[in-house]
């Protein structure tokens, strides 16, 4: 029996705009030298999966466009089906926030849609949960450890007696001392930890655990709660308190305060309620080549679809679009919203001077590997997440979500400190894409993950919840997997777990904090 014969994959490309000049290869493991791709070049040398090919021959100096885009400048001749990475570019440099247009894209004619629910929680406030979890919020990192073990015994003890309740969280960070709290700039991270107490995932049900000394104290964490009745507040446990003597009474403290809540938390029912209740926050992280042409084209046509639903959708990372400012500026629903916008790369400009950085340090060694050259290349993949309709209001950092459609949440391109400032806007459900691979998670709100690429959602398959590779294989549209990306939204934030759910998988939060500390 002679053995099977090696399949030949057909030599294939992406190229994401009729006027570019360079194009990704798509094949698993890319192509070598010689191979020939239809209506393409030759390829002059082994090119990798992801990397850009020369569609044409690019002399020195001549501008490098994708996405329609000028991303860099060749240093040298590139003739077509020469390898375009890094070292063979110059990148250009960043767009003037002086004369951008302002509210000069057309508004695409969207028809609303109506009829689409989910099955979620709803608060006192007005807000609708996701997910029936308790919180337990700290006001200063040295009360972490006792926490996590009061944690551990919640989970295990009391948490299967409340079948309605989703699970437990300690809300841990590195803030509340140590730290110039009254500086410019200091009462960002305090807003953050405030407005995620108040995530709607979290019914109301926050009980708080602080040490006695630090600076961030309870009434000023959460002053609407605390600033009548301090450390005698029934859902405050104050570890210093002289009652407590001995670790044992620390943590019976907190676990009889956990039981209170959970009795209530259990009380509560899923009930119908409209998609625009929805607070879809989208981010990517390990990006590649593919985000910008598979996996983030997709989540921007769910967003279309969830903004047409009445939804709200918050798309971020100040450090990867501010090359596209005049996009965004353009696509501003008013005057007052492109200011805002410039406002927030200015601030980020101004914050590069001052720590003796550019902006060619983001894109990190696995985005290079992945076929991402600079920062300019990356912007654009990373904007296109955020669809087509415009864009209706800035979140500043540590502030909570206020209107309705799209828009720009102001964070760093971190995935924690992104994700945690989403949390803080009232984030209920989370779309996070990958190209390169991440086991990313939080605790407080579901969290659904993108493959850009079918090889990495065949090799962390029990990891990835939707394959966007399918794209790159001709095997569906974005428009198609827009769709079933959209109705696999409702279906989690109606309680489908998450593969970072079913993991357990979940990280400290991490605090965008730009004063300085003591």
């Amino acid at each position: 029996m002679h053995p099977p014969k090696p399949t030949v994959q057909v030599p294939r490309m992406i190229r994401m705009r009729a006027g570019d000049n360079v194009a990704i290869i798509a094949n698993d493991r890319g192509l070598p030298a010689g191979a020939r791709i239809a209506d393409g070049p030759t390829l002059l040398e082994a090119i990798p999966q992801g990397h850009k090919v020369a569609l044409l021959d690019i002399p020195e100096g001549g501008a490098i466009i994708r996405y329609g885009v000028v991303i860099g400048h060749a240093t040298r001749p590139l003739p077509a089906g020469s390898w375009i990475y890094e070292a063979v570019m110059r990148m250009p440099p960043a767009p003037s926030l002086d004369d951008l247009p302002i509210c000069t894209a057309p508004a695409p004619v969207l028809e609303p849609l109506a009829g689409h629910t989910f099955q979620g929680y709803r608060n006192a406030d007005g807000s609708v949960g996701t997910r029936n979890v308790l919180a337990i919020a700290m006001t200063v990192q040295c009360v972490a450890g006792v926490a996590d073990i009061a944690l551990h015994r919640i989970r295990r003890e009391l948490l299967p007696r409340y079948p309605n309740v989703d699970g437990v969280v300690a809300l841990r960070h590195g803030y509340g001392c140590g730290v110039a709290i009254d500086a410019p700039g200091a009462s960002i991270p305090v807003k953050t930890l405030r407005h995620i107490a108040q995530n709607p995932n979290f019914g109301g049900e926050v009980m708080l655990v602080s040490l006695g000394c630090e600076k961030l104290q309870p009434e000023r964490l959460l002053p609407e709660r605390f600033k009548d009745r301090g450390a005698t507040h029934p859902d405050l446990v104050r570890l210093q308190d002289e009652r407590h003597v001995g670790f044992g009474s620390m943590i019976d403290d907190i676990l009889a305060m956990a039981e209170i809540h959970l009795e209530r938390l259990n009380q509560r029912r899923r009930e119908t309620c409209p998609a625009s209740e929805l607070v879809v926050g989208v981010q990517c992280g390990g990006s590649d080549a593919f985000s910008g042409a598979t996996a983030n084209p997709a989540v921007g046509h769910a967003a279309d679809l969830l903004v047409r639903a009445g939804a709200t959708v918050m798309f971020s990372e100040v450090t990867e679009v501010r090359d596209g400012i005049d996009q965004l500026t353009a696509r501003a629903a008013t005057p007052e919203v492109a200011r805002d916008l410039i406002r927030e790369m200015a601030w980020y400009d101004d914050y590069l001077q001052r720590g003796q950085a550019d902006r060619s340090a983001n894109t990190t060694p696995g985005n290079k590997r992945g076929g991402l050259s600079n920062i300019v290349e990356k912007a654009m993949g990373s904007i296109v997440k955020s669809g087509s309709t415009p864009i209706r209001g800035v979140v500043p950092p540590g502030e909570r979500a206020k209107d309705k459609g799209l828009l720009y949440a102001a964070t760093p391109a971190g995935d924690f400190v992104c994700g945690t400032l989403q949390l803080a806007a009232g984030m209920n459900v989370h779309i996070f894409t990958t190209g390169r691979g991440t086991p990313y998670g939080l605790a407080e709100v579901p969290v659904i993950k993108v493959a850009t690429r079918s090889d990495l959602a065949r090799r962390w398959h029990d990891l990835m919840d939707i394959d966007a590779g399918r794209i790159a294989a001709g095997e569906a549209s974005i428009e198609e997997l827009g769709q079933e990306l959209f109705e696999h939204i409702l279906e989690v934030a109606s309680g489908r777990k998450t593969w970072a759910e079913h993991w357990g998988i979940t990280n400290d939060l991490v605090l965008f904090n730009p004063g300085p500390v003591t």
